[in-house]
């Protein structure tokens, strides 16, 4: 079979897409069906240093997106050809967009639903285009997936029967993420923390990372505990955080990992005192996950995807209020016990989430639109 999958998230600057359809998961899902033939199709050239399993073609077709009308003609009018062309048997739609004149069949994946709920923290420009368009991308897609039962809930609300045919494909903790012995552990420390203990808060340059609360957070813990805890935040915080950090009085004590690679995210993870994600909206909970699989307590928002998931191994925050994001921080830093037992429930839950359950999810909805 050949299948061609929407990977413009793999173009040169661009950011990883959605959690079950990132980079790492669309190369090692490939390389896992090498009897099948996968055209990875971009608007742009890809990212130097990617390496492509053997059944893999990689195809750049112009214009390159830079609105929604050229993310219409691009769907609409260049991709059919291209499926035709490579005699593609299905499209893999994994940013929530697919086309609506191909008769390819299409398998949709949707993995950010906040252009629904929260369109602020939704990519503005594509916020208007999504809301017009998502109805007939689920009425013409032959299969649909989507990364949680709250997001599923939210198609069905708005789109009905529609939104009916929506499946859950479920969060996964990759492989990577595991545990590290303490001199390991300790040396990590060194490399990225000065040594020091370290609420670890991983960010995306969007409002729903909800850092200016976490900033406030963490000064309430520092002002009450007094402690030398650093709060390292990875990722890429955006200008507005930046400017805003320069500002606040324990700036000294926040330490940037600007866009790390993968494997240094597992060991950074892997070394934290505490996971601190009290994000405003997310579809997924990949990033606690990681976190209770590498045995590191988890805080996290009580909203979205996140209690569905995490169950009772995290303990949960309103994210609005930095307060309550703080009155966790500290305790967790002040009882050991309920440290030891949320590292205890976190492995246990992480366990139910594998990559496997999470592939084989994926191909038995890519058969069911080839199939139709």
């Amino acid at each position: 079979m050949t299948i061609a999958v929407d990977t413009r998230s793999l173009g040169a600057g661009r950011n990883e897409a959605g959690r079950s359809f990132e980079r790492s998961y669309l190369l090692s899902f490939a390389q896992d069906l090498p009897q099948h033939h996968f055209l990875f199709i971009a608007d742009k050239l890809f990212a130097p240093g990617i390496s492509f399993p053997k059944n893999v073609t990689p195809l750049t077709v112009g214009p390159e997106i830079k609105n929604s009308l050229l993310m219409q003609y691009w769907f609409n009018y260049k991709l059919p050809g291209l499926l035709r062309k490579h005699k593609a048997d299905v499209f893999v739609a994994t940013e929530g967009i697919c086309s609506l004149r191909t008769k390819t069949p299409q398998c949709l994946l949707i993995p950010d639903t906040s252009f629904l709920q929260s369109p602020l923290h939704f990519i503005k420009p594509n916020t208007r285009y999504y809301k017009k368009n998502t109805k007939a991308f689920l009425a013409k897609a032959r299969s649909v997936a989507v990364s949680s039962e709250f997001s599923r809930s939210l198609l069905i609300d708005q789109y009905k029967e529609e939104a009916a045919k929506a499946e859950v494909i479920t969060s996964y903790t990759d492989e990577m993420f595991t545990p590290i012995d303490p001199d390991e552990k300790e040396n990590i420390k060194k490399i990225y923390a000065g040594g020091r203990e370290y609420f670890l808060s991983p960010a995306i340059n969007n409002p729903r990372s909800n850092l200016l609360n976490l900033l406030k957070a963490f000064s309430f813990f520092k002002k009450r505990q007094k402690s030398n805890m650093l709060l390292l935040i990875t990722g890429d915080p955006g200008e507005a955080f930046m400017n805003e950090l320069r500002t606040f009085r324990f700036r000294n004590e926040v330490k940037l990992i600007q866009n790390p690679c993968r494997e240094e995210i597992a060991k950074i993870t892997a070394a934290a005192y505490v996971l601190v994600y009290p994000v405003l909206y997310t579809d997924d909970a990949e990033v606690p996950l990681q976190a209770m699989q590498c045995r590191v307590p988890v805080i996290t928002s009580n909203s979205g995807a996140l209690p569905e998931t995490c169950g009772d191994a995290a303990l949960y925050v309103d994210p609005a209020n930095f307060e309550d994001i703080a009155q966790k921080m500290m305790l967790v830093f002040k009882d050991e016990d309920q440290a030891k037992e949320m590292v205890r429930a976190g492995v246990e839950r992480a366990g139910h989430f594998k990559k496997a359950n999470s592939y084989e999810q994926l191909w038995s909805l890519i058969k069911k639109a080839a199939n139709g």
